[in-house]
């Protein structure tokens, strides 16, 4: 069992320990056009967590999915109904409390896993594992998947890193596969492609998905996407985050590199 939630205390005592990896799945509850639930990012959060949990078992390395932090920072969807959007440091705090929760029972080894992408957000979570590390009597080690850096980005197919995958086949795929009975069919089948150039539109200051254009909360394809394209992408970020924490925590894989 990785899924701590479902442990009980004795169960959760003897999982932890300074070569157990916990993950922790990071999303947010704000519109995802009118096709996809308010959840999406943490379904899709959730189902990296859960990917990754699989591959460090089959490596040797235990592993245990935390509850997800199911809200963020979403100001982007300013302006439609649904957003629920937590201050910076509200969000720090939290993601900091887990961390040294965790720290004090043992855990040595924090693995974010997040789906939601603004990038006031994804800064808060580099800012508080950066803290962390700098404070030096801190014994976890806490390790960002960030899958909006370029060796990460590329992994995940064209309409990815274009950014305009609000919703979009990207997203679309993902909840298809994870979760399809939140997908409203009816709706999703009719959209028409919206291309917004939404990068490009951060860096000029837009700071909301209405003023960069996308008047119904969603950019990219979603008609394109299909369930079999969001398995590959849930293959392909629990890869992501294997390799990131492959690369963070070398010495937790040493034995089964010895056995292979």
């Amino acid at each position: 069992m990785t899924d701590l939630a479902k442990m009980t205390w004795p169960e959760a005592q003897a999982a932890f320990g300074p070569r157990t990896v916990a993950i922790l799945p990071i999303g947010s509850t704000e519109p995802h056009g009118p096709h996809l639930p308010l959840d999406t990012d943490i379904t899709i959060a959730s189902s990296m967590g859960t990917g990754v949990a699989a591959l460090l078992q089959q490596a040797g390395v235990t592993a245990l999915v935390l509850p997800p932090i199911p809200f963020g920072l979403t100001e982007y969807t300013r302006g439609f109904a649904g957003r629920i959007s937590l201050q910076p440091g509200t969000l720090w705090a939290l993601v900091e409390d887990v961390i040294v929760a965790l720290e004090l029972q043992g855990i040595e080894h924090v693995l974010l896993v997040n789906g939601h992408l603004e990038p006031a957000h994804v800064d808060v979570l580099r800012g508080v594992l950066l803290d962390h590390a700098q404070r030096g009597h801190r014994k976890a080690h806490a390790v960002l998947v960030d899958v909006t850096r370029r060796k990460n980005a590329v992994r995940l197919g064209d309409e990815f890193q274009s950014g305009d995958c609000h919703a979009g086949r990207y997203e679309t795929s993902l909840v298809l596969a994870a979760d399809p009975g939140a997908v409203r069919e009816g709706q999703r089948a009719g959209l028409p492609a919206v291309s917004i150039d939404l990068i490009t539109k951060m860096k000029q200051g837009v700071k909301t998905f209405q003023d960069a254009g996308a008047e119904h909360a969603y950019c990219g394809d979603p008609a394109a996407a299909t369930a079999a394209e969001g398995r590959d992408l849930v293959g392909r970020l629990a890869s992501v985050a294997f390799d990131t924490a492959r690369e963070a925590w070398p010495h937790l894989f040493a034995r089964s590199d010895a056995v292979s």
